[in-house]
């Protein structure tokens, strides 16, 4: 019996770990929901249940073999990290097929949550100003604005970057962000550099539009995850209201 508790608190810490990694990487909750309770059953859990929100993690088990219990893990911090979120998955797998003890699997864990495997940030820069420019073209802008967009962009992801690091006050980042991306986009149609401020600014913000965040809202949604569909829908729209809020005062300013 003694040996049964032991590999429960394992395989509950394994299996919290995993959730609060993905979660806090932009994972959808059922993804996280399914993710644990795969590797419970990896490790021979059979009655284990996972109830997951935007801010925290339940995983409860029950059995003959093993004690009831239940933990919780609050997700304080959440950002988008695909890269986490696949390795996770693609260790998940593996997991489930056996390659990973308990004790291998849990270290790994730790590791993954201890790596920035993201991008680093001029990479991530410049594929803000890039997609940035490509935004102002597909908005049906001229081409003398797409490298304003291309600034004005990089600017922007800078801006915001920056301040989310400085100030922990959800939503200030991107209010600052796009008010300067207002300004440098009616800076640059002043100079004459630049055509169609309109075209420059919708480009630009791009790169701040939570689209990761609306379409795992969506996808909750659909698959009856009332609760988290509409708390990451409510988040999505009070950003979108930052950056609009944004580009409004720089317009009124300027």
């Amino acid at each position: 019996m003694e040996k049964n508790r032991q590999n429960f608190i394992d395989v509950s810490e394994i299996c919290l770990l995993a959730g609060e990694i993905m979660l806090a990487s932009g994972a959808e909750t059922y993804r996280v929901e399914d993710t644990m309770v795969r590797i419970a059953h990896a490790y021979g859990v059979e009655n284990a249940e996972s109830y997951v929100t935007p801010t925290a993690i339940i995983f409860a088990v029950n059995g003959e073999l093993y004690p009831a219990g239940t933990k919780m893990k609050r997700i304080e911090r959440r950002t988008t990290d695909l890269n986490k979120i696949a390795t996770v998955n693609s260790l998940s797998r593996e997991i489930s097929e056996g390659k990973w003890t308990m004790e291998s699997a849990y270290e790994r864990l730790k590791q993954i949550k201890k790596e920035n495997i993201s991008f680093s940030v001029p990479i991530q820069l410049l594929a803000a100003g890039i997609a940035s420019g490509c935004f102002v073209i597909m908005f049906l802008g001229k081409w003398i604005d797409v490298l304003p967009g291309i600034v004005a962009g990089s600017i922007g992801y800078f801006c915001f970057l920056t301040i989310h690091q400085i100030v922990k006050v959800r939503f200030f980042s991107e209010f600052v962000s796009s008010l300067i991306i207002g300004f440098t986009a009616n800076i640059f149609v002043y100079t004459g550099i630049g055509d169609q401020a309109d075209k420059i600014i919708i480009g630009s913000v791009m790169p701040l539009v939570p689209g990761l965040l609306i379409t795992n809202a969506i996808r909750d949604l659909m698959v009856g995850h009332l609760i988290s569909g509409l708390a990451k829908g409510a988040e999505a729209l009070l950003t979108a209201f930052a950056i609009g809020a944004g580009i409004a005062v720089a317009y009124a300013i300027f």
